[in-house]
Order: C-alpha cells, then structure tokens, then sequence
C-alpha cells in the first residue's frame, strides 16, 4: 500500500468496517478499507455508486465511525481523531455543499477562517480563490442566487482557503463543465504541491487523470490502482 508515514500530514487506514442496519438486513458499506495517502499526493477513489466511497470519507472525516480497524493520521496530525481536527488540519467538501444560506458566496469562501479568527490574514487567499474559480463576478450573491456548479466551486474555495493539511473531497467536479472542472482541479492539485494530502472521491475520469494515483473500490473494499 503506497502512501504516507515519512512525517509529512497525511493518514492511514487498515481493515475499517461499518455496516448498518435496513430492517432486518444488515448492510456492509466498508468491508476492511485499507488506503493509505501522503502529503504531496492527490488519490482518486473510483467506484459505482454504493461502492462505499462517501462512508470512508465520512470515517475519515469523523462525520462517522467505523465499526472495527484503525484510522491514524500523521506527521503533525499524529495522534488526534479526525473529530478533532480544524479546518486548517482537515477540510472537506462534502456532495451535500452546505453552504450557509444567509451568507454570500464570498462570506462563505471565508468563513472557516471567520472562525479561526484569522479573517484578515486568509483575504488575499479567498480572493485568489475567487478569481481562480470564476466566482468574482457573482462573490456577493447569495447561494440561492448562484447555480448548483457555482456552489459547488464556492464550497471548493471554501475547503482551501486554510490551505489544510489534508483535503477530501466527495464528487468536487460532478456539476461543472470541462473548463469549470479543469480550474477546480488546477486549484486541488496547486494544494498538493504544498504538501497538502488529497482523497476524490469522483466518477469523473478528467479527475482521475489528474491524479497521482487512481484506486477501485467495490463492496466496501479497496482494490488496486486502476490504469487511466
């Protein structure tokens, strides 16, 4: 298992279950997950619908927790749960946005920064953002104003603008075009070239050609690295 563990930000997984319960029926939607990804690289997860990509990013996020195996992060992550991580350590975008709707598209780019009390210091980078991914224009809009392809680059922006350490990122290009989805991967890939781990979870092969490494996932598990 190619990945992490040199000191860099990153983590590892090893045998992560979770399974749920429809009615009588015992689901199996992570069924002994083994990834590992380092800093400096951007990982593809490919897979039908159903195959358990969404549940390991929610696990490695801390949105949920695995039944069975362990999950560690590394380098200066090491040794904390991923629930305890800020949005500087660890930032997601999620296939439900969640972007706060009484906020402009620019307010939201910034709030993970709002938050961290560093408003002033992460402007240039949200504005940077902004312009990188088309949204200067239609910044003071509100998300009901926008299309579902410039809330999705908004909720983009609003992952990087800490520059975390680790990146995941579930369907990040599922509603752009080609040229909206090259932008938005230029902005991924930019984030790892500054150390920054990334995991996609994306059925878009211009996706997984960007990546430094594009792996299946069936059933819950992880399979090898699939040839694009």
């Amino acid at each position: 298992m190619t990945g992490t563990t040199d000191g860099r930000p990153g983590f590892v997984s090893w045998g992560l279950v979770r399974t749920f319960t429809r009615g009588s029926e015992i689901v199996p939607a992570l069924a002994g997950a083994d990834l590992a990804v380092a800093g400096g690289e951007v990982v593809a997860l490919a897979g039908p619908s159903g195959s358990g990509k969404s549940t390991l990013l929610a696990v490695l996020c801390g949105w949920d927790t695995a039944d069975s195996g362990t999950l560690t992060y590394t380098g200066p992550l090491s040794g904390r749960p991923p629930a305890d991580l800020d949005w500087p350590e660890l930032a997601l975008v999620p296939q439900a946005l969640g972007l706060v709707a009484d906020l402009s598209l620019a307010d939201n780019v910034l709030l993970p920064a709002r938050l961290a009390g560093d408003l002033a210091g992460a402007e240039p980078r949200g504005r940077q953002l902004l312009e990188e991914l088309g949204l200067v224009r239609i910044a003071e809009r509100y998300p009901h104003q926008t299309s579902l392809g410039e809330q999705q680059r908004a909720a983009v922006a609003r992952a990087l603008v800490l520059e975390p350490a680790v990146l995941l990122a579930d369907e990040p290009t599922a509603h752009q075009d080609r040229g909206h989805a090259d932008a938005l991967l230029d902005a991924i890939a930019a984030q790892a070239g500054r150390g920054s781990a990334v995991l996609l979870a994306t059925h878009d092969e211009q996706a997984w050609h960007r990546a430094d490494r594009v792996l299946s996932m069936r059933d819950g598990r992880l399979g090898g690295e699939v040839p694009v």
